[in-house]
């Protein structure tokens, strides 16, 4: 992986603290670059399509340390910090090592890791991974291949740390052990969605997590003819938590559309709702 420049501070004996991770959630008013899939036309339904490859052997190099409680889970796909790349965080607690299979198997989806590191915060281990697509050297801007990242880091973690699967909606699915929740029934639906300027609004999803929800969510919007410019897909144990932001015709979302989305999005997850959002 040449273009790969892995600056892991592991390897100096100590990790460097985290530096802004907690501040994510401020970055999310910033640029926005539209999905590709934004057109109802262009967009394909059959995740099945989408080929998750997995890691080639359970290798010492995904082993971090362990503890006796098991950490939440945490797999963040973040499109708004960087113009250039798509930023992947992956945290489980302090048991993450440097997760060298699961970057090889993230270049078997035709990406490049163009650049890796590790930071240490009260919360654990955070691998933050800068990748764009080889074909064109740029970030990912296909809702299917973003969702295709998700699963195969998701699915590197559950084989490489099982204990994982309990505490995530996709063992369920395809883990060794099945979440104590019941997914569909204990876990409420929020939609909100707030004014962010003359020309787009910020839409907030929290849902119980599946295979194929980003895709899916996509989708939903773009048959409301509302435009998905771009966002973040934070997988937090069972939970799926959205951001995305939108438009119609150039312009905000008017408070009809944005009861017809809200409205539309809820039929469509088919959830528990409740009138308070965890975030």
């Amino acid at each position: 992986m040449a273009e790969m420049a892995v600056t892991v501070a592991a390897a100096a004996g100590t990790l460097r603290p985290c530096t802004g991770v907690s501040a994510r959630g401020a970055a999310v008013l910033g640029r926005w670059r539209p999905l590709a899939l934004a057109a109802p036309a262009k967009l394909r339904l059959s995740f099945s399509a989408v080929r998750v490859p997995r890691a080639t052997s359970p290798a010492a190099v995904e082993d971090g340390s362990n503890t006796d409680t098991d950490p939440i889970p945490k797999v963040i796909i973040d499109q708004d910090s960087d113009p250039d790349a798509t930023i992947v965080e992956v945290t489980l607690g302090d048991r993450l090592g440097d997760l060298v299979d699961t970057m090889s198997a993230l270049k078997n989806l035709g990406l490049n890791v163009v650049k890796a590191s590790v930071c240490l915060d009260s919360t654990g281990k955070h691998n933050k991974f800068s990748i764009t697509k080889s074909s064109t050297g740029r970030k990912i801007d296909d809702p299917e291949l973003l969702e295709a990242v998700r699963l195969t880091i998701i699915n590197n973690m559950i084989q490489y740390h099982p204990e994982s699967s309990s505490q995530l909606a996709m063992g369920a699915t395809f883990g060794p052990e099945v979440p104590a929740e019941q997914v569909d029934v204990d876990i409420a639906t929020h939609v909100d969605i707030y004014d962010d300027g003359p020309e787009r609004n910020l839409l907030v999803v929290e849902a119980a997590d599946r295979p194929g929800l980003l895709v899916d969510l996509v989708k939903a919007i773009s048959d409301t003819n509302v435009t998905v410019q771009s966002g973040e897909f934070d997988t937090e144990g069972l939970l799926a938590k959205a951001k995305f932001h939108v438009s119609y015709r150039g312009k905000a979302v008017s408070k009809a559309l944005q009861q017809v989305l809200s409205n539309s999005l809820r039929y469509f997850l088919r959830r528990p709702t409740t009138e308070d959002a965890s975030f």
